[in-house]
């Protein structure tokens, strides 16, 4: 059996642009799957991959988060720490449109657009993360502080249990 040739998205492109160290991680991508799928593909811990999640103020500004795979956002916490009224997941197709990438596929490295970041800061905790590289069923695995370095996001904390 071929070994399957791994992407190179415009995610991939920025990492290594940035010399950053990672691993490809390919799986088999099923709609509405998500982290926790991913994660048991993977055999890693949900808790270890990060979803990228693109969101917008009451103003339409877009925005992207990254949390725990095994949490959910607090929009209402979130507005409160950018001074927004309510922030809102994006519907796909305006996701898609800011990133340049599928739902599903969704990295924060080599956006179309420049967009604020968030992260849930105890990700930084972690030994390893598995975020998105570009593209459905495909995760880059990585140590949590290059993608710090390379998105100097903004820490938070607004993970809610699911």
């Amino acid at each position: 059996m071929a070994k399957e040739k791994t992407p190179v998205t415009p995610a991939v492109r920025a990492l290594r642009a940035a010399k950053v160290a990672f691993t490809d991680h390919l799986y088999a991508y099923e709609d509405h799957g998500g982290a926790a799928l991913s994660a048991r593909e993977l055999g890693v811990d949900e808790h270890c991959v990060v979803k990228t999640i693109i969101m917008e103020d009451d103003r339409k500004k877009p925005l992207i988060v990254l949390m725990h795979g095994d949490l959910e956002v607090s929009g209402k916490q979130l507005a409160r720490l950018t001074g927004a009224r309510s922030i809102t997941a994006c519907t796909p197709e305006t996701a898609n449109k800011h990133t340049g990438y599928l739902v599903g596929g969704t990295s924060p490295f080599g956006t179309r657009s420049t967009m604020p970041i968030y992260m849930e800061e105890t990700i930084l905790a972690l030994p390893r993360i598995y975020i998105n590289g570009g593209k459905r069923g495909y995760l880059v695995g990585m140590d949590p502080k290059d993608a710090q370095r390379m998105l100097n996001p903004k820490l938070v904390k607004v993970g809610l249990e699911k």
